[in-house]
């Protein structure tokens, strides 16, 4: 399938995935032990910008970072602490199907980091202490940044390991 968006070598993989809705940091490698290691072995950080329905408080902020309950397969999950922190807008391109506009109440961005990664994970976290997510755009893998690469950039492995030690 991604050979078709592209010409890479057989057996491309991606690391992770993004969902239809989510944007950002996607990293392809054909090393099947690296995707696990990065994906399962719950010592790689994800980072992600989230922009939230309303104006998020502290309160909230702790709750996501001590863990929230969240449903995965019909069961309830409580989530591993985390990283989180009130952030000001980033600068992203605007999206071609706009979200919202501000007539609509008011919104708020967090970064979010997390070591493990759950379906649908972040989204169900926000939601769970009542700020449903309205963009979500990962902005790391361990040390990978998205704002350091261009489209189609190449990292080393060596590099990406780097950020675990």
């Amino acid at each position: 399938m991604l050979g078709e968006l592209h010409d890479f070598p057989e057996g491309t993989m991606a690391i992770g995935r993004l969902d239809v809705k989510s944007e950002g940091l996607l990293l392809l490698t054909t090393d099947g032990k690296v995707s696990d290691f990065i994906t399962t072995r719950g010592k790689v950080e994800k980072e992600y910008y989230v922009q939230l329905d309303g104006a998020i408080t502290m309160n909230e902020i702790e709750q996501l970072r001590n863990g929230v309950k969240i449903g995965i397969k019909g069961e309830k999950y409580l989530t591993k602490p985390c990283k989180v922190t009130i952030i000001d807008t980033p600068n992203f391109p605007d999206r071609i199907m706009k979200i919202r506009d501000d007539r609509h109440g008011p919104t708020s961005w967090i970064s979010i980091t997390l070591q493990e990664g759950k379906y649908r994970q972040v989204r169900k976290m926000t939601s769970a202490v009542g700020f449903p997510t309205l963009r979500l755009v990962r902005v790391r893998i361990g040390n990978v940044l998205l704002n350091n690469l261009e489209s189609g950039g190449v990292v080393e492995v060596e590099d990406l390991m780097e950020s675990v030690k």
